[in-house]
């Protein structure tokens, strides 16, 4: 069985995988968003995702919406009752 905090670790990362190809998302912001997420030493890559976050909480709710519910696994019905 896995771990709630690894479930919710995955849907994030496959989150951000379908934001990164979401064509209603400017490329030139997807670009930033993608150079933000790579592991740069020191602060750079943290102040990239500070300024484009609120741009994507401001005018790109509807596709992070989106994306975060395409993210979801698949879960067969019969665990869906028993949960």
């Amino acid at each position: 069985m896995m771990k709630p905090t690894w479930r919710f670790i995955l849907r994030t990362i496959r989150a951000i995988a379908l934001l990164a190809r979401d064509e209603r998302i400017p490329r030139p912001l997807r670009a930033i968003a993608g150079i933000g997420l790579l592991p740069i030493p020191g602060p750079f890559d943290e102040i990239l995702l500070l300024l484009v976050a609120p741009v994507f909480a401001l005018f790109f709710r509807a596709s992070m919406r989106d994306a975060w519910e395409q993210a979801a696994p698949e879960m067969p019905y019969a665990a869906i009752t028993r949960a």
